[in-house]
């Protein structure tokens, strides 16, 4: 089990900013294993998700969505995304679930056109499976499409476990998709760390009694400061320092 130690509230090192918002447990394990979210976190997908929105909204005759409206629309998964889009262009129809398989197939065949890679994930990824800690993806997004991405991408070796929207009987923030996760890596709450950019991946984390660092970027509806986090980071490089003050080596 983790012991507690003191520590500051905003630490500098020297590249970034990396602010502690709780009395953060030490982790005894070393090194701990990592969930990360995706879209917001490592992934810039929005664009994608926008251009797959236009793509349903033109089948259906509605205006076209800008992108600044399309960002808090995402990270509660695909049928809420749809709806969401519906609901800001005219309300959502009766055949709603057919216009939901409809922007399966339209993204299905577009997911890493416009997605990008947020700067330092790729390289920290590296040096985070150098230094030997299991990794997995904790996602609302389908596990189709997660997949997809991951493998476009060059991202999919870091991970062996992927846990998608579909994966199981339930998504973030029931705390059932976390431990699911944990269970894919042979992990367990004690042992892993949680890392993500919104509400749905800190409070999957306090849900599962799972440590957990916020980025500082991403997809939110609230302020970073707000979400609950045990540390705050704002380049996702600064991520080994945060683990090693997580796990009381620095």
């Amino acid at each position: 089990m983790p012991t507690h130690k003191a520590k500051s509230l905003s630490v500098s090192n020297g590249c970034g900013l990396f602010r502690f918002l709780a009395e953060t447990p030490v982790m005894t394990n070393n090194p701990p294993d990592l969930v990360f979210d995706l879209d917001g976190t490592l992934i810039d997908s929005a664009p994608d998700l926008h251009a797959a929105l236009n793509r349903l909204m033109e089948t259906q005759g509605r205006r076209m969505l800008v992108l600044s409206e399309v960002i808090p629309m995402i990270g509660d998964g695909v049928p809420m995304l749809v709806r969401r889009a519906l609901e800001a262009t005219g309300g959502v129809p009766g055949d709603y679930d057919e216009i939901l398989a409809r922007y399966h197939v339209i993204y299905g065949s577009a997911v890493a056109d416009l997605t990008t890679i947020f700067p330092g994930v790729a390289e920290t990824l590296e040096t985070l499976h150098r230094a030997g800690h299991r990794m997995g993806i904790c996602t609302n997004k389908p596990e189709a499409a997660t997949h997809a991405v991951l493998e476009a991408l060059d991202l999919a070796r870091y991970f062996s476990a992927v846990a998608g929207g579909d994966s199981l009987a339930v998504r973030k923030p029931d705390a059932g998709h976390l431990l699911g996760t944990l269970d894919m890596l042979g992990s367990a709450p004690e042992r892993a760390v949680m890392i993500g950019d919104s509400h749905n991946d800190i409070q999957v984390a306090i849900n599962a009694a799972v440590r957990s660092i916020a980025v500082s970027y991403g997809y939110r509806r609230a302020p970073v400061e707000e979400l609950g986090a045990d540390i705050v980071v704002d380049n996702f490089a600064d991520i080994p320092a945060a683990l090693a003050r997580l796990n009381g080596t620095a």
